[in-house]
């Protein structure tokens, strides 16, 4: 698709890209409008020594916003993490099944609470109860805007076969194939320390919880 001038839409939250009093943004094509767009930008930004840089021409893939939550049960002090298949992994050269808190992509200008919520029910069948925010967080800030709120939220989880899995999840008609699995609370997070798990959402949510279960095991089984 040949490239054209940006903002095809000025409205777009995709494509918009805000000038401050320290950033100049001289052109951005949009070279791929599929699912996402692919654009090319180019801008100058203040240095730290006070002076404008020279002209720096970046690719820019814009996802947006996106919310995930990490369900912990504090009765059980379990949580409930997903698994799935991801070709990134598999071009990585990692093992293609990522071990993954329930996620997705804002709808527009949707609250990000709003977005998890309708993730939780799609991926995993449950609804949280309490829940804490953890954050906002870039995946990939040296080519991509994709930012993630991440949130803890209370759930009761189900019951599983000795193999820890609690079933499988997803959306039929976008092709999601999602296994539950419950974990331990203390199994999970010394599995997030020995950096075994490739997704780095998973892994701050579980460092989060390393540092707050305490106070949210007493809070969160208050009567």
């Amino acid at each position: 698709m040949p490239g054209h001038d940006m903002p095809a839409d000025p409205d777009d939250a995709r494509t918009a890209l805000p000038e401050t009093a320290d950033t100049r943004i001289e052109s951005a094509r949009t070279v791929w409008n599929g699912r996402f767009p692919l654009q090319v930008v180019r801008f100058r930004h203040r240095r730290f020594d006070g002076a404008m840089s020279a002209t720096r021409t970046w690719e820019l893939w814009r996802r947006g916003r996106a919310a995930a939550l990490l369900p912990y049960d504090p009765v059980a002090d379990a949580v409930l993490l997903i698994e799935q298949f991801r070709l990134p992994a598999l071009a990585a050269g990692l093992g293609p099944v990522l071990t993954e808190v329930p996620a997705g992509l804002t709808d527009g200008a949707e609250d990000p609470l709003t977005t998890i919520q309708r993730e939780m029910s799609e991926e995993t069948g449950l609804a949280a109860g309490r829940i804490a925010r953890v954050g906002d967080f870039l995946l990939s800030p040296g080519g991509c805007d994709e930012c993630t709120t991440l949130f803890v939220g209370e759930v009761r989880v189900p019951a599983t076969g000795s193999d820890g899995i609690a079933g499988h999840a997803g959306l039929a008609d976008e092709h999601e194939d999602i296994r539950l699995r419950v974990i331990p609370a203390a199994t999970a997070i010394a599995s997030a320390l020995a950096g075994e798990y490739a997704n780095i959402v998973t892994t701050v949510a579980l460092l989060w919880l390393a540092q707050r279960r305490p106070l949210l095991r007493e809070e969160w089984t208050r009567r």
